[in-house]
């Protein structure tokens, strides 16, 4: 269970990163999926906040992340259940972001 960083969607795959307290984890989802479960994950935005069961896996050849203490793993989700929907924010909350200062003035609460 945590919080939506991202969704990437590349046709036959979807890919979330999940993180909570602990970090970030990777979420796997394929065509070989329920279709139901491939779906929800479709719609899924950033900072949804989702739970999600699945088998842990080792992420394929050339997919490992050295950057993330989880990045030689990811979760082949089965199960997934939306918590919370998000609105999306009007820009994207990451260190050095590129966004104009007249708008990073206006969401400032965001940008704390």
């Amino acid at each position: 269970m945590g919080w939506v960083q991202r969704q990437r969607d590349l046709g036959s795959l979807i890919f979330i990163d999940l993180r909570d307290r602990t970090g970030i984890v990777q979420l796997a989802f394929d065509t070989d999926t329920d279709k139901s479960v491939f779906d929800t994950a479709f719609g899924i935005r950033a900072e949804y906040v989702v739970c999600a069961h699945g088998v842990v896996r080792q992420r394929g050849e050339g997919a490992v992340n050295p950057n993330l203490p989880t990045g030689e793993i990811e979760i082949a989700v089965e199960e997934i259940k939306i918590l919370s929907a998000a609105e999306t924010a009007p820009f994207e909350i990451v260190e050095n972001s590129n966004v104009r200062s007249e708008l990073r003035l206006k969401y400032r609460y965001l940008d704390l």
